[in-house]
């Protein structure tokens, strides 16, 4: 089988549909090849957050334009995708104090709606969460949170609708290269020919790289978090606000009358997906209530929500996401090869990071260039990195930025 396009994108999750939907209302002809289903990677286990304060102006500043293409896409497909809750940041100590009000002040110069509040106020906003021992809040009040698979339908059906392709069980077995440039890919089915070839498969994605010899600065990393079932003496509004207590390395969110609650620990969960059997599927994945993993996110989330415990009914999801060493994306063109392209590594972000991140490749693909303040995004930026040879360097750095994802950072 051989089906011509004009691009071709590996991976049905949240970035390579987001990707294909910009690409296709651009007139390009786009085909997506999904191993399994729609979604069900990474994107299939996301919690949905939709925060848009980081670190820096320019992530910020992305995340605040997703929101736009958000409400955007909830006009043409007419459903409802992203739910307006605003989000805490709180602080227990001084240091983190200062933290968030470095965080106030970068936020308003470049006009992001945020400002520190009182006890009092915060606790309106979250009546479940413990408080007593904070000393400092700022809220967010255009945050939210997103329905993933709401958001991933919503990009397939406006990409289908400008003519894109999407095959499903189809996974990618080999890159074709002629001359130093991608001609296409071969799948258990046949080959399929493009110019262009948008590598967005989530942990997968270094394995593709590798085909091709090309380096790929990523790993993958285990995540979880769990949600509680509607406790009748805890009573959690849908517009209770979500949080990021960064020093206890937790954030929530209100889910179906619980609370979802998630933790970037210490010690996080590895994975080489090369040791994955050809049918894994991400849903198969659990961890046990007594593991380490899960018995330190339970513990996380108890010191500030007080009516969570080991006894506490909820359930847990396990997944698995794609870090690189500095905690931003992977997006652009490889170079070594012509025509191809990274879409990758958004470090726990994919879900609401893909609204921006199919504008800014289609820019790149289309246009040949990266628009301001996203060459940090850059795919082909540690390459020269002599630090990140081999696949142990690379786990190294990058289990050291998913333990440190909620550090004091001086810089992004």
């Amino acid at each position: 089988m051989s089906q011509a396009a004009d691009i071709i994108i590996i991976g049905g999750g949240a970035a390579g549909c987001s990707a294909a939907m910009q690409l296709s209302l651009r007139g390009r002809r786009v085909l997506v090849l999904e191993r399994a289903l729609l979604g069900s990677g990474s994107t299939g286990r996301a919690a949905g957050l939709g925060a848009q304060l980081r670190e820096s102006p320019d992530e910020t500043r992305l995340l605040m334009k997703g929101i736009e293409v958000v409400k955007d896409i909830e006009k043409r497909v007419k459903k409802k995708i992203f739910t307006g809750t605003g989000s805490l940041h709180v602080a227990s100590d001084p240091e983190r104090a200062g933290e968030l009000r470095s965080f106030v002040k970068m936020g308003k110069e470049i006009g992001f709606e945020i400002d520190l509040v009182n006890a009092d106020f915060a606790g309106r906003l979250l009546p479940c969460m413990r408080s007593d021992d904070l000393v400092e809040f700022c809220y967010c009040p255009t945050d939210g949170h997103l329905e993933p698979s709401e958001l991933l339908s919503s990009y397939v059906e406006l990409a289908r609708a400008e003519g894109a392709t999407f095959l499903t069980g189809s996974p990618v077995t080999d890159l074709l290269v002629e001359g130093g440039a991608v001609k296409g890919v071969s799948t258990p089915d046949g080959d399929h020919h493009a110019p262009v070839v948008i590598n967005a498969a989530g942990p997968w994605s270094y394995l593709l790289a590798g085909l091709t010899s090309t380096p790929m600065a990523t790993a993958a990393m285990g995540h979880a978090y769990l949600v509680t079932r509607p406790l009748p003496d805890v009573p959690i509004a849908t517009t209770d606000a979500a949080l990021r207590d960064r020093k206890n390395r937790i954030y929530s969110r209100p889910e179906a009358g619980g609370l979802l609650v998630g933790t970037y620990e210490e010690l996080p969960t590895e994975y080489d997906m090369e040791t994955f059997p050809a049918d894994f599927e991400m849903s198969q994945m659990s961890s046990p209530r007594d593991s380490l993993q899960v018995a330190t996110l339970i513990d996380c989330a108890s010191r500030r929500f007080t009516f969570i415990d080991g006894r506490t009914p909820m359930t847990v999801t396990t997944g698995i996401m794609t870090f690189t060493p500095d905690g931003h994306a992977l997006c652009g063109p490889v170079r070594e090869l012509q025509g191809l392209y990274h879409c990758t590594g958004f470090n726990g972000r994919g879900v609401f990071q893909s609204t921006s991140m199919g504008i800014l490749l289609a820019d790149l693909v289309c246009d040949g260039k990266f628009g301001p303040g996203v060459k940090h995004l850059r795919a082909d930026r540690f390459d020269d990195d002599p630090g990140l040879r081999s696949r142990e360097d690379i786990k190294a750095r990058c289990r050291k930025r998913y333990s440190g994802h909620y550090s004091i950072k001086t810089e992004s």
